[in-house]
Parts: C-alpha cells; sequence; structure tokens
C-alpha cells in the first residue's frame, strides 16, 4: 500500500543543473536549418534574406516574451498546452499539446534519417537505416535513465554547436576584413553585387519568413526544460531576456556573413549547404568534415530535444486527462518513462516507414507539420492576452511582462493571422497548410468527443 502512495506522490525532479538549461536555452535554436537549410532561403530572397531572418527574430522574441511571462507565473512542463487550457479552455489545450507532440515525433526520426545519411556516407558498408535505428536506441535509453542524461547530453551537444558557430563567425570575420591568409576575399560586396540586394523583390523576403520560422522553433524547449530544475523562473527569466542576442549572434551575424563572401546565387550554396560552401571559399582544409561532423551533433541534439520535449508534452496531457493516465506514470529516477517508450516508438514507427515506404507515406505525414508552429504561437499570444488582462482584474503581480501590453501582443495575432492566409492561398504553401488544418480538425474533434464522453459519464 505504502509503494502504491509512493508511487501517486511521484513527480517529475530537478534533475537539470543550472548550467545545463543555460546551455540548453541559448542553443536551443540552432539546428540543422541553420546549418544548411539556410541555403534555401538565401536562394529564395538573396541578401535581403537577413531582413527575414530580422522579422522572424523580432515575432520570435515577442512571441517568447509572451511566453515566458506566463511561464514565470505558472513554471509547468506541460508549457503553453497548460496556459491554452486555463486561458482558452480545456480544448484548445488538448488540441496544441497533441499537434505539438505530432510535430515532434515526426521531426525526431527527420533528424535521425539526417544523422544516419551522414554516418552512412563516410561508412557505406552499414546500412544508413541501421545508423538511424541505433542514434534512436541509444538516445532513448538515455532519455529512460533519467533527466541528468539528457541534460548531459545536450549539455554538450550544444556546446559543440555554440563553438562551432562562433568559431565560423570568428573565420568569416577576418575573411571580411582581409585578413584570412588561405583566400583573397575580402569585403561585403556580395550583399550588393549580384542583382542588388533584394534581386528577387520584397514579396520574396515574405515568402523568406515562412523558410526562415521553422528555424527558429524549439526556443520554447526552455519552458518545458525549466520545471525539471531548481529556481526554474530564474531560468526562464533569464533564457527569456537572452533571446534577443542569440538571434543576433547566432542568425543575424552568421548568415550575415554567409550572404557577404558567396553570391546568393552560387550553385555550390543549395549544392553542400551555406556554412560549407562559405568555408569552400576561404580554402578552410577539411571543410566537408568539419561540416559534417558538426550538422551530425546539430540533428541529434534535435533528435534528443525533440525525445524530450515530445515525452514531457505527452505526460502533461496525461496528467491533466487529456492522454492515457498510463502516460503520467513517473520512473523513481523522476522520469515520464511511459511517454518517453511512447514518444520513442512513435519515432522508430517514423523511420521505419521512410525506409519502406521511401518518399511516400513520411512525406505526406511530414507535410501535416507544415503550420504547426505558427499555431504554436498563436495559441501562445492568444493565451498571454487572456492571462493578462485576466491577472489585472485579479491585481495579481506579474514577475515579467510583456512589452506594451496589449498592442504589442495584437499585432502578434494579427501577423501570424496574416502569415497563415498567405501560406492558405499561396501555390507553394498551400498543401502543407491544408495538410495541417485537417491533423488539428481531427485533433479538435477527438478533443469535443472525448469531453463530451466525459460530461455523460459524470451525469450517468
Amino acid at each position: 500500500m505504502a509503494s502504491q502512495d509512493n508511487k501517486k506522490q511521484r513527480s517529475l525532479q530537478h534533475g537539470l543543473t543550472s548550467r545545463q538549461v543555460s546551455m540548453i536555452s541559448i542553443a536551443g535554436i540552432i539546428g540543422a536549418g541553420l546549418f544548411i537549410g539556410s541555403s534555401n532561403a538565401i536562394a529564395t530572397a538573396g541578401p535581403a534574406i537577413l531582413i527575414s531572418y530580422a522579422m522572424t527574430g523580432l515575432l520570435v522574441l515577442l512571441v517568447m516574451r509572451m511566453l515566458g511571462e506566463m511561464a514565470i507565473a505558472n513554471p509547468n512542463s506541460g508549457s503553453f498546452s497548460t496556459y491554452a487550457s486555463e486561458a482558452i479552455g480545456p480544448w484548445a489545450g488538448f488540441t496544441i499539446g497533441w499537434l505539438y507532440w505530432w510535430f515532434w515525433v515526426l521531426i525526431i526520426p527527420v533528424e535521425a534519417i539526417a544523422g544516419a545519411d551522414i554516418l552512412h556516407a563516410y561508412f557505406p558498408g552499414v546500412p544508413s537505416w541501421l545508423f538511424a535505428f541505433l542514434i534512436m536506441l541509444v538516445l532513448s535509453g538515455t532519455n529512460l535513465v533519467s533527466v541528468k542524461n539528457f541534460g548531459a547530453f545536450e549539455y554538450w551537444f550544444a556546446l559543440v554547436k555554440v563553438v562551432a558557430i562562433i568559431g565560423f563567425i570568428g573565420v568569416c570575420t577576418l575573411a571580411v576584413f582581409g585578413f584570412w591568409p588561405l583566400a583573397e576575399v575580402s569585403g561585403v560586396s556580395r550583399l550588393w553585387d549580384s542583382g542588388g540586394f533584394m534581386p528577387n523583390g520584397f514579396g520574396t523576403v515574405l515568402g523568406g519568413v515562412l523558410i526562415t520560422i521553422f528555424s527558429f522553433f524549439g526556443a520554447e524547449i526552455v519552458t518545458i526544460a525549466a520545471d525539471e530544475t531548481a529556481n526554474p523562473k530564474d531560468k526562464i527569466r533569464r533564457a527569456t531576456n537572452l533571446v534577443v542576442y542569440r538571434i543576433a549572434i547566432f542568425y543575424l551575424a552568421s548568415i550575415f556573413l554567409v550572404v557577404s563572401l558567396v553570391a546568393w546565387n552560387d550553385p555550390g550554396l543549395k549544392a553542400v549547404g551555406s556554412f560549407q560552401r562559405v568555408l569552400e571559399v576561404l580554402n578552410v582544409p577539411g571543410a566537408k568534415l568539419l561540416v559534417d561532423l558538426v550538422v551530425l551533433v546539430a540533428v541529434t541534439s534535435c533528435m534528443n530535444s525533440g525525445l524530450y520535449t515530445a515525452s514531457r508534452m505527452l505526460y502533461s496531457l496525461g496528467a491533466r486527462g487529456q492522454a492515457l493516465s498510463v502516460t503520467k506514470r513517473i520512473s523513481g529516477s523522476g522520469v515520464p518513462t511511459v511517454a518517453v517508450i511512447f514518444s520513442t516508438l512513435a519515432g522508430f514507427a517514423g523511420c521505419f516507414v521512410n525506409y519502406v515506404f521511401p518518399g511516400k507515406v513520411f512525406g505526406f505525414l511530414l507535410s501535416t507539420t507544415g503550420a504547426i508552429a505558427l499555431l504554436v504561437y498563436l495559441v501562445i499570444a492568444v493565451s498571454q492576452l487572456r492571462m493578462r488582462a485576466r491577472a489585472e482584474r485579479e491585481g495579481r503581480p506579474l514577475e515579467l511582462k510583456m512589452w506594451l501590453f496589449p498592442w504589442l501582443t495584437w499585432l502578434v495575432i494579427g501577423t501570424i493571422v496574416m502569415v497563415l492566409g498567405y501560406m492558405l492561398f499561396s501555390d507553394a504553401y498551400r498543401y502543407e497548410t491544408l495538410m495541417t488544418a485537417g491533423v488539428t480538425a481531427f485533433i479538435l474533434l477527438v478533443s469535443l468527443t472525448q469531453r463530451r464522453a466525459k460530461m455523460v459519464a459524470q451525469t450517468a
């Protein structure tokens, strides 16, 4: 009987250290999208992609400020899903929580497959699918043992990414000022000498926003991870305040150097990725190996974070009665074991489908995540709008506040609605937007059905 009581009383533990949470918050937005995916964004808008990154960065900064306001008032592993339930209604928390889980369990196999392809290129004797399953197996095992293992792995993954970015910025800065000895490259003339700063018009700058916004997705993970550390409010406040510097240094500075040193229409840019192409132009020895190692760490880190985030969101949904009750079980080491296992199995299923039906079923599933990031940001903004108004009516003080409330909050809401509308009417994004809408409608229907079933059971 006592053991059963102990199981009931178990909860997530403060297993993450301050430095781990700090590093996770710093590198949470550094993924393969920056090292490789940025080349597609540059090819779309040219050097003016800097405006796209600045606009996206500003949007993420405002969203993180709103999320920080709510998270400091109530640190919770369910983060914005919990706040949506409180501010909008249980249906909103249910829908956005499951959408977020769906997004990450599909990203897990994407990152595992990307990492496997890199390893397979160097070790062709080992099939790519085996590398993918081994990567997932190792990281799943570390997540199952304790949150300390996740924190340790993510700390070192994050450190490698940060060092790589700083090193890249240092080398490129030397080249811009003409001090790089391995290549005769200097100045920033590439910003305008290939058709101008905005060669494809302002419309492509807006299109660039749609490409870049998914590179920033993941900054919100710190509000989930902070619940498993001591003094979560301090960690969230610090991470929220440092978002602007991380965006400026890691994204704007590095992309500025890329478009300064390599022509935006250089065919090698899309062929090998932005960072590798710059290092090739600068004649850096072993450029491909260096970038491959960093990208391998980046995709592994993203998968590690994705598994952690998906499991905590599933645990939170279970704790609120919006998922199977078994998902809220906590092990003796403070890990939501069942939630981790379920999320891992979903990731394995994605890998299996990709290799058995290459380019078909999995590509179809992945298209359903096309607008989830924007929906998450929209829900965060609406939740903050309502919770802040409620706090002011009740006279409750807030330790961190959104700037210029409610005007900036409404601006964010309007911007996101406008972007979603653009995606819906754009030939390039309509399919993904409709697929996301379909999944959202299905989850919402499940939520309403579950709620009706509970009401009937209560009245019976």
